[in-house]
């Protein structure tokens, strides 16, 4: 593949050469994305997620681009499974120097209509798994090496109305971000998490009814007026995990557009100011967008 085809990063040609990173949830969306992105800068990717299929085509893109990537499948809700994914991976690869803890997932209802079922599967997939996880690796390799956490929460800063669940979870991942950077800063770790907002990612495509509807108008809420893009957040994780921000830690970093400001008695203008940096180039709109409204 050509040089002009491979990702488009703003940031320096092997930033992580001889480091492993891992990144949870890597089989698409902005986890995929991510991968890509550290993969062009030099770093010895491993994919993680439930889908092995998944995870054995982004190793293949990324490799096909010329860079490292090696997958491992399993459920981060497994604590089990955790552990004994984490220590093969280190046996594999050695110690892991980096951690993207995206992987998660919700589904949209109001709070009435959430079971203790659906409740649970919610929190252990945006908190309890991402906890396993970085507990297995700060235990298993971080502990003695040090190393950087990126969290993933999201734009849950004024309440979550029709994800009342992953507005909790992604809460308490915040805050066990700071945590965790404050017990762990003494073995040079540094945590941190980003809180992305409506980013354009393949994960819209997942929803129906009237989530599905919704979502191409979300940009006129926005002050940015447009969506965020999945390179935009990968952006945001590689400078979290990279030497310039070595004096930052317990951060949720929000990505949001501007989400969270302003009120209904001074209202948004429309413009197209706010441009768009997308340097990855396997990104594919998703189909929810490629209709009216967009």
């Amino acid at each position: 593949m050509s040089e002009r085809a491979r990702y488009d990063s703003i940031f320096r040609d092997d930033l992580f050469k001889g480091q492993t990173i891992v990144v949870t949830g890597g089989g698409s969306g902005i986890g995929r994305c991510t991968a890509h992105e550290l993969a062009r800068l030099g770093a010895q990717v491993i994919v993680t997620g439930r889908n092995r299929d998944k995870l054995e085509a982004v190793a293949e893109e990324i490799t096909g681009d010329g860079g490292k990537c090696a997958t491992s499948a399993f459920d981060i809700r497994d604590e089990a499974a955790v552990q004994e994914a984490v220590a093969a991976l280190i046996a594999a690869h050695g110690p892991i120097h980096g951690l993207v803890n995206n992987a998660g997932g919700q589904f949209p209802a109001e709070l009435k209509d959430i079971s203790l079922k659906g409740w649970q599967a919610v929190l252990a997939t945006n908190l309890t798994g991402g906890f396993l996880v970085m507990r297995e690796v700060f235990k298993a390799s971080m502990q003695e090496t040090g190393g950087a956490i990126v969290n993933m929460t999201a734009d849950m800063h004024n309440g979550m109305p029709g994800m009342g669940h992953s507005g909790a979870a992604r809460a308490g991942m915040s805050n066990l971000t700071m945590t965790a950077a404050y017990e762990w800063a003494r073995y040079g770790i540094r945590v941190n998490a980003v809180a992305p907002g409506w980013i354009a990612s393949s994960g819209m495509d997942t929803y129906g009814g009237a989530v599905k509807a919704m979502i191409p108008y979300l940009r006129q809420h926005l002050p940015a007026k447009r969506l965020g893009s999945e390179a935009e957040v990968s952006a945001a994780i590689v400078f979290l995990l990279s030497p310039a921000a070595s004096f930052i830690t317990g951060i949720t970093l929000p990505i949001d557009g501007g989400a969270p400001l302003g009120n209904s008695a001074f209202p948004l203008e429309d413009h197209d100011r706010f441009d768009v940096w997308n340097g990855f180039h396997r990104a594919v709109e998703p189909d929810v967008l490629r209709g009216e409204g967009g």
